[in-house]
């Protein structure tokens, strides 16, 4: 099974935003300048194929138990292969339509491609969600090109008949209109173009995933009773599909009521302005000039002596203070150093601004626009900003009394 998410990354202050690399699974590099990791439950998948398809041709070709394994495992390095090559579909089409990309990650499912940001546009995300299906049509095809040619009734032949149907197979379930499906995103950007509202689009798709969840498991148990699906690695299988698919469709459901929910603004204008003094001055002096300041509600940032943005005054270790403290306590012992996790760009708004804080949502956030900054966002009050508007929207619920 394939996905693709959205995960904006921060970026360095004074320097054009660029992607936070992220360390989930086991680092293999890079590919087309993509990280590329994978998930330790991988190995899980690739022991069953395996042992599964090494039984299978030691049966049916009489082979070695040890030549079995070896194609067996032949078998799973080219599906691994497969479903990179549909990522990097994904990461491909979605650089070129202007959304970097944080990694891939191949799992025991298939694997996901995660981006920076969600798609500006329904047609960027309708060409994003079928490039990798059709990556993986095309695998299927010349695979089963290579089966024609090759000596019928032969491994090679065997084995590239197997490769061929098993890139079908991906290319036409990951096409299924549900989410986390492919199709699924395909879905949800036609009714983006419909409705205007991608929240909608979300909610419908997922919806639709869940349904196609029930309908995968239901079909495999059907199968199975009717012994056309042999085995019970089979069903077992499939039913574990069906539910990661279910539990991937709740997620998307719950992320477009909650994107809903969000403020309309971007990072920039929920910022507040900062007012800049050296890191030696007294707590207490900084406050009188942010008291002074015609800003409203401006944050302290500490400059160096080149007049340098080097960090701000972090409001928790600031209010920390005791009065009779203030005076004597530079601002520079209170301040938080600028870092990569802790600077967003102006332009982030909604959902990928909600996402840009998830690591440290109480954390305050420095906004840039290049070499522009913007001011200080407080990570707890645009929480507090998304909770108020989420129980604005909530309906009241009257009970009669009896």
């Amino acid at each position: 099974m394939d996905e693709y998410r959205s995960a904006p990354a921060p970026a360095p202050p004074a320097a054009h935003p660029q992607p936070r690399e992220r360390g989930s699974g086991i680092p293999l590099g890079r590919l087309a300048g993509v990280p590329v990791y994978l998930a330790p439950s991988w190995l899980i998948l690739a022991a069953l194929i395996t042992l599964t398809y090494g039984q299978f041709l030691t049966t049916r070709r009489e082979l070695a138990l040890s030549t079995g394994f070896a194609i067996g495992f032949g078998f799973v390095v080219c599906l691994l292969i497969s479903v990179l090559l549909h990522e990097l579909g994904h990461a491909i089409t979605s650089r070129r339509s202007g959304i970097g990309v944080r990694g891939i990650t191949l799992e025991m499912l298939g694997g996901y491609t995660e981006m920076e940001r969600e798609a500006p546009r329904p047609g960027v995300e309708l060409f994003v969600s079928l490039a990798g299906p059709v990556v993986s049509l095309v695998l299927g095809l010349l695979a089963a090109a290579a089966a024609a040619l090759l000596p019928p009734g032969g491994i090679a032949e065997t084995f590239a008949f197997q490769l061929a149907l098993s890139n079908i197979v991906v290319a036409v379930f990951n096409a299924l209109p549900g989410l986390p499906l492919d199709g699924g995103r395909a879905l949800q950007a036609i009714v983006w173009k419909l409705s205007g509202d991608a929240n909608l689009g979300r909610r419908v798709a997922g919806w639709a995933g869940r349904l196609l969840a029930v309908a995968t498991a239901g079909t495999a148990i059907l199968l199975f009773w009717l012994g056309i699906l042999d085995g019970y690695f089979g069903v077992l299988f499939t039913i574990l599909v069906a539910i990661t698919m279910w539990v991937g469709a709740g997620q998307a459901i719950r992320h477009g009521k909650v994107a809903a929910s969000l403020p309309p603004f971007s990072a920039r204008e929920l910022a507040r302005p900062v007012v800049a003094v050296s890191a030696s001055t007294p707590l207490a002096e900084a406050d009188r000039i942010a008291a002074l300041s015609s800003q409203q509600h401006p944050v302290i940032a500490v400059v160096d002596g080149g007049g340098g943005l080097v960090g701000f005054v972090h409001g928790a270790s600031a209010r920390a203070v005791p009065p009779e403290r203030r005076a004597w306590v530079p601002v520079g012992d209170v301040a938080r150093r600028i870092d990569q996790q802790h600077v967003l760009v102006g332009d982030l708004r909604g959902a990928d601004l909600l996402q840009a804080i998830r690591d440290d949502p109480g954390g305050d956030y420095l906004v840039v626009s290049g070499e522009d900054v913007h001011g200080v966002l407080r990570g707890a009050e645009l929480v507090s900003l998304v909770e108020t508007r989420g129980e604005s929207r909530r309906p009241t619920v009257r009970r009669n009394r009896t």
